[in-house]
């Protein structure tokens, strides 16, 4: 079974990065394969926490995408397009700069895919009003996203994962993992000229009429916009209250969606418009065929082959989990790998020889696996958003354009993340 488990996610894999048959329907198809065989049966696909779908993430983005298609009637996005754009004086890379540090800071406090989803629409107004193409600027933010949620426990789900596992406290995030980020997002910024060539040559004329624009004359419904302002506060709020209050972000977000569409009074044809149930869908196959992996072991196994050949050596130890983490959750989503790898790593922590720090273990699968998501399109939730929000705008970005970019930051921060674990906890330890 796990044989007919690779070949299929494989082959499912392949037939997505050639991009000859539409993502959704290859996920669907492999997700029904699978199931038919059987490799996996129903109770595996809907009850199962480790093998089936995440109706946490499917849920949480339903109610987010509701609430940002509830606050695009009210034009919030047009005023913020126009004032981050005046504020960079009409200049492309500055705006970048602006939304990749607003991207980064809020996937610390928020879920990166909800912050995609609210920094998303912005973008492409810019975009449009300054007539360059928004494909790099998503991109960018999608990595920011990957890169600032990992500064922090709420920021990303498999920092939950492994913190739940490692009785890690928000405080432990900002003070072993915050540092790392903070460079990893400095070095980010001065790449993204060289990133993204050619990407910021905009016509002077248009620069002219974004200036000359009034970003108060936008607002299409003021009163609408303060409901919407209560309610995303409140929802906010829960994400970040999530660990006191004890009830999921998916569930806040569907309670905030369903008193949105109550006090909005918007038909549901306004309300509905901004849901991508392509991309819910997609995440619904992709969830089935990993969980396929590793029901029959397949992740596991590759988990302990990376760990057991490091004979029990700290520096190597810690190396091994960070590179292989990287890898593996860049390809196969890293939810599922960071809820397989998170016990093994607690089962290697004693076994290490003579270093007395066996945090730094955690601190390896956390960067490994969260930076390692922005590998390729698929390796993580704000990844597969974005590309769903590019596709519906008309400015697909292809499998293999944000996989190159992807693998070129991602590579990056691995070998920045590795010369901070050497340093701080084997050097100057």
């Amino acid at each position: 079974m796990s044989v007919l488990a690779v070949v299929i996610f494989v082959g499912a894999y392949l037939l997505i990065a050639t991009e000859r048959i539409p993502k959704t329907a290859v996920a669907l198809a492999g997700a029904a394969i699978v199931i038919m065989l059987p490799v996996i049966d129903s109770d595996d696909v809907f009850f199962s926490h480790t093998t089936g779908i995440d109706w946490d993430v499917i849920f949480l983005l339903l109610g987010m995408m509701i609430i940002v298609s509830v606050l695009r009637q009210t034009g919030v996005f047009e005023y913020t397009a126009i004032w981050a754009a005046k504020r960079a004086r009409g200049s492309p890379l500055r705006i970048m700069i602006l939304l990749v540090l607003v991207t980064a800071f809020a996937s610390a406090l928020l879920d990166n895919v909800t912050t995609v989803l609210l920094i998303a629409p912005v973008t492409l107004l810019v975009c449009d009003r300054l007539e360059i193409g928004p494909a790099p600027f998503l991109m960018a933010e999608a990595f920011a996203s990957n890169i600032g949620g990992t500064a922090t426990l709420i920021g990303d789900p498999p920092s939950i994962i492994i913190a739940s596992r490692g009785g890690l406290s928000f405080n432990d995030f900002l003070i072993h993992v915050a540092p790392a980020v903070i460079v990893i997002i400095v070095v980010f910024i001065v790449m993204l000229p060289r990133l993204y060539p050619g990407a910021f040559d905009v016509d002077p004329a248009r620069v002219a009429d974004v200036m000359s624009l009034e970003e108060r004359e936008a607002i299409r419904d003021p009163r609408l916009l303060i409901k919407c302002g209560a309610v995303l506060f409140a929802v906010l709020a829960g994400f970040v209250a999530h660990p006191v209050i004890h009830t999921n972000p998916s569930l806040v977000a569907l309670l905030g969606a369903g008193i949105l569409i109550v006090i909005s009074g918007l038909q549901h044809s306004d309300y509905l418009s901004g849901v991508e149930w392509e991309t819910l869908l997609f995440f619904a196959g992709l969830f089935v065929m990993v969980g396929a992996l590793v029901k029959t072991g397949v992740v596991n196994q590759l988990a302990r082959v990376a760990t057991e050949a490091t004979s029990g050596q700290p520096l190597l130890m810690t190396m091994t989990i960070l590179v292989a983490s990287f890898v593996i959750s860049g390809v196969v989503n890293n939810v599922p790998y960071a809820a397989t790898m998170a016990p093994i790593v607690a089962q290697l922590i004693p076994t290490m020889q003579g270093h007395l720090n066996g945090e730094v273990l955690w601190w390896a699968l956390v960067l490994g696996t969260d930076l390692g998501g922005n590998l390729t399109a698929v390796g993580a939730s704000a990844n597969v958003v974005i590309l769903g929000i590019a596709r519906r705008a008309d400015t697909p970005i292809s499998f293999w354009e944000f996989t190159r970019k992807g693998a070129v930051v991602s590579t990056i921060s691995i070998g920045l993340s590795a010369l901070y674990l050497w340093l701080r906890y084997f050097v100057l330890s």
